[in-house]
């Protein structure tokens, strides 16, 4: 209980401070809806009246619109699994961790399906279309991601059957 008291008062102090050059004092959280989905762990949300880049927090899918790297193996599946869990219109809940954005402006996030509570984050992790990406101080998580990860690879999941070089 204690860790999660300060937890909700480092992500309002952190909040408090980052208006992204906008007119609101702190970036949009809470309920959203999917516009599209970017690539297998970014997507766009509308939220708090305008459009903004979402990044799944905790995981890291393989890349596929990164101009300056090849489509990475398994990326094109991981992109195709976020859009079937994801398609536009989806409404989504927005859980933010302590840093609210990323270095590229991006929301940080763990995103929830509204309609049936489905943890979006934990889910590709599970499928085996992600694999566990940990950047201190986002970790509320950082278990549950990880022990879903390492069923997926001991199943041969997805990536973990796919690709020699999936660590």
């Amino acid at each position: 209980m204690r860790r999660s008291w300060w937890v909700v008062a480092a992500v309002a102090l952190a909040c408090a401070s980052c208006g992204g050059g906008s007119s609101q004092a702190s970036p949009p959280t809470g309920q959203a809806v999917v516009k599209r989905v970017v690539d297998g762990d970014t997507i766009v949300v509308h939220v708090g009246g305008r459009d903004e880049r979402v990044r799944l927090i905790g995981i890291d899918t393989p890349e596929t619109v990164d101009p300056r790297k090849p489509v990475q193996c398994f990326g094109k599946e991981a992109s195709a699994h976020t859009k079937e869990l994801l398609p536009p219109g989806t409404a989504v809940r927005l859980e933010r961790d302590v840093e609210p954005r990323d270095r590229y402006d991006r929301l940080l996030a763990y995103v929830y399906r509204t309609s049936d509570g489905l943890f979006v984050n934990l889910e590709l992790a599970r499928d085996g279309y992600a694999q566990q990406l940990t950047i201190p101080p986002n970790v509320a998580y950082v278990d549950q991601i990880r022990s879903a990860v390492a069923e997926a690879r001991r199943a041969g999941r997805g990536l973990w059957s796919s690709c020699a070089d999936s660590g």
